[in-house]
């Protein structure tokens, strides 16, 4: 942020500075201590006074502000002017906290293109002098009537170093002759501009050069285009830096997460060995409390354990993750049960968020222990299964008709072959901690479950879970 040219600047939701960086000095002209702690308005020219609120009110309400482009006040009352884009800044629970400004001081491009208009020859100069890229170009059309390509008629030497090549080489080639792997959909934006007038800009990324290039395309007359481009690598590296950071960030806060709730296992532990061998006290019974309540921690903090170590800061995959806390409770309760086997029919790479992740955790935790408390009671031989599978993934041979909707139905199982329990128990009034805990937990995630013990016991819920990017 400290290297960039740009004026990255943070202000609170009232518009009190917060940052400001060494570019926002060298284009404001005002020191950091000069301005923290004031309001942003102090940027704003007197005849545009409550622009800067609006903005930021477009923010507050979700909306997206990039490129905008108007008047700024320096610190000796010079109006500039300036490219902004304002991003929203959130906590770590996803409220907005504040708005990010990132401002491109644009005065030279904007005097440059008032005079182009004046004449040719300050045209000419001023062509050859900006720092920016600009080139003329023809639109080619093939036989069929699609544009193709462009031809390059003319290009100023900043355009000529940003597509890396000597200007001399450049014109009289084409488009792709020079950025060979631009994208076929940019071609057709082309078209577009040359059906309607209609300007475009977009970023691209030049594999010959190795470097990112915002441009905007204008029609100067049916069939010719004026490309204004310029290197905004440097941007790109900032922002990419920036999500490093964030990802940093939120990996650390798993990872405090995860170490805490250990910690907490720990205390339980410790916790559990001050009953042992009082004889006023059922040590079995409060040590199985205690064993429970660890496993209950244990499966919220292997959920921190795998965002943490994992690529996903928000989603895990839960198939790997069910697997993971299956095989751990399963050496919980070894001692005594060693005949009983597991058997897992998950679907591969199910990716859930934390929100479903954990509660989903806890009812496996909390059927599995179950399982192995009252299942199989006088018997040292049984199988407790888990089967997790999305409706489409199961029914595809059927030719089920899709879902509808961005969300996905998923079946989670848990059975297992042992004496089962009555279906007509109430799950919410059960006497189990467990079972009630299971009940609340499908109801918060919108559920069904059902409850069949015709050959031992199975839970059986369906959930629709809204899908998510990782």
């Amino acid at each position: 942020m400290e290297s960039s040219n740009d004026a990255i600047i943070t202000n609170s939701l009232e518009g009190i500075i917060t940052s400001w960086n060494k570019g926002a000095e060298q284009i404001y002209g005002y020191l950091a201590e000069e301005t923290l702690g004031k309001n942003i308005s102090i940027l704003e020219p007197e005849d545009l006074k409550g622009e800067i609120k609006q903005l930021n009110d477009k923010i507050k309400q979700g909306k997206r502000v990039l490129h905008y482009e108007t008047l700024r006040l320096k610190k000796d009352g010079t109006k500039i002017n300036v490219s902004v884009a304002l991003s929203p800044v959130f906590d770590i629970h996803g409220k907005l906290t504040a708005i990010s400004v990132i401002a491109r001081d644009i005065t030279e491009r904007k005097k440059a293109e008032e005079a182009l208009c004046k004449s040719k020859e300050q045209y000419q100069t001023l062509f050859n002098s900006i720092s920016e890229g600009f080139a003329n170009c023809k639109a080619i059309y093939d036989e069929h009537g699609t544009l193709c390509d462009l031809l390059i008629l003319d290009i100023n030497p900043a355009g000529a170093r940003i597509l890396g090549n000597e200007r001399e080489a450049q014109i009289g080639k084409t488009w792709r002759e020079m950025c060979p792997d631009e994208k076929e959909h940019l071609f057709e934006a082309y078209q577009k501009v040359d059906q309607t007038g209609a300007s475009i800009q977009f970023e691209s990324f030049n594999n010959v050069t190795g470097r990112w290039y915002i441009a905007q395309v204008d029609r100067t007359k049916k069939g010719q285009f004026a490309i204004i481009f310029r290197d905004i690598t440097e941007k790109k590296e900032a922002q990419e830096a920036l999500a490093k950071i964030e990802t940093a960030r939120k990996k650390e806060i798993h990872h405090r997460i995860k170490n805490n709730l250990q910690v907490i296992s720990s205390l339980l532990d410790l916790a559990a060995e001050k009953f042992r061998n009082k004889n006023y006290i059922d040590s079995d019974e409060v040590f199985e409390a205690f064993r429970e309540s660890q496993n209950r921690v244990m499966s919220i903090a292997f959920i921190h354990k795998e965002l943490h170590e994992g690529g996903g800061l928000n989603t895990l995959n839960f198939s790997l993750y069910l697997q993971k806390l299956a095989e751990t409770l399963f050496q919980t309760y070894r001692v005594g049960h060693s005949g009983i086997s597991l058997d897992l029919d998950l679907e591969n790479d199910v990716f859930f968020d934390i929100d479903v992740a954990v509660p989903l955790g806890m009812i496996v935790n909390e059927l599995v222990s179950n399982s192995f408390k009252y299942a199989f009671s006088g018997s040292n031989k049984g199988t407790i299964q888990i089967k997790l599978f999305s409706e489409e993934a199961k029914d595809e041979l059927n030719n089920k008709e899709e879902l509808t909707g961005k969300s996905t139905r998923y079946t989670l199982i848990v059975s297992d072959n042992g004496v089962g329990i009555s279906e007509n128990i109430d799950l919410e009034s059960s006497s189990t901690l467990g079972l009630q805990l299971v009940s609340i937990l499908v109801d918060q995630l919108d559920g069904r479950i059902e409850l069949k013990s015709d050959n031992g016991t199975e839970f059986n819920i369906k959930l629709n879970i809204e899908e998510k990017e990782i």
